[in-house]
């Protein structure tokens, strides 16, 4: 069935508040928080000044790391909504927004494998309808050189320690091959403790550098003295939507089309 038709008879809304247009309507879009300089060149996460590390920083395990959003608002809504809803298409408009952050020259794109369990449950891996999106727009192929092994249960009330702890020998070598230059593709980075477990794998497969991006960061604290920066919500220098019922992003400097 084509898919104007459908758009038609079950018109696709707001991936933030489900009540606006398609992706984001004016409102989420004005409160998304796009991460940019000055920030840590490693993570990218925000800072007064530009530096080339920071607390913040994912394990050693990641070359670098980077998030379209922070973690809050119409953006950890639209992440929930491909996470727990169903709604695959969100994967679509935060792929873009993801590779308008301008990661690093790859090979190829990876994603953190779901546990089968979570997989059954939830009809689709979210981590792969993102990184299908972000090497569509990157013109990149993807690639499956890990997978999962051990399902390790839900990290929110676990300290950075304790989920390092319990993603150690989460993920193993698939046996397919695997590029040395790697995009490891997410939805959310924390502590980095599950990417850093999958680039450990990765490594073991045959990669050389392995780069995290993410459609959300989690910023604990942000704004206090000593602690990075929270980014300010609708500033300009972040991927745009356009109006109506098809994903239509662009980037700050094109026409709106």
């Amino acid at each position: 069935m084509p898919a104007g038709f459908l758009d038609v008879v079950f018109p696709r809304r707001c991936a933030g508040c489900a009540s606006g247009d398609w992706p984001f309507c004016a409102a989420c879009l004005a409160a998304l928080a796009p991460l940019q300089p000055p920030w840590c060149v490693r993570c990218g996460l925000p800072w007064p000044e530009s530096r080339s590390s920071c607390p913040g920083c994912p394990p050693e395990e990641l070359d670098g790391a980077r998030a379209a959003f922070l973690y809050e608002g119409p953006a950890r809504r639209a992440i929930h909504k491909l996470k727990f809803s169903g709604w695959r298409g969100v994967g679509d408009a935060l792929g873009r927004a993801m590779a308008a952050t301008g990661p690093p020259p790859a090979d190829a794109v990876a994603w953190v494998p779901l546990g089968r369990r979570r997989l059954a449950e939830r009809g689709y891996d979210q981590a792969k309808v993102l990184a299908a999106a972000v090497a569509r727009e990157l013109s990149l192929p993807t690639a499956r050189p890990i997978r999962r092994t051990i399902a390790t249960g839900p990290q929110a009330r676990r300290s950075a320690a304790e989920r390092r702890t319990a993603m150690r020998g989460a993920f193993q070598p698939s046996g397919r091959p695997c590029p040395a230059r790697v995009l490891l593709v997410d939805d959310v980075l924390t502590t980095g403790a599950t990417a850093a477990a999958c680039a450990v794998a990765l490594r073991e497969a045959g990669a050389r550098w392995v780069f995290l991006l993410v459609a959300g960061r989690a910023v604990a604290g942000a704004g206090r003295a000593g602690t990075a920066t929270r980014p300010r919500p609708g500033s300009t220098t972040r991927a745009y939507t356009r109006p109506g019922t098809r994903p239509g992003l662009w980037l700050p400097g094109d026409p709106p089309r």
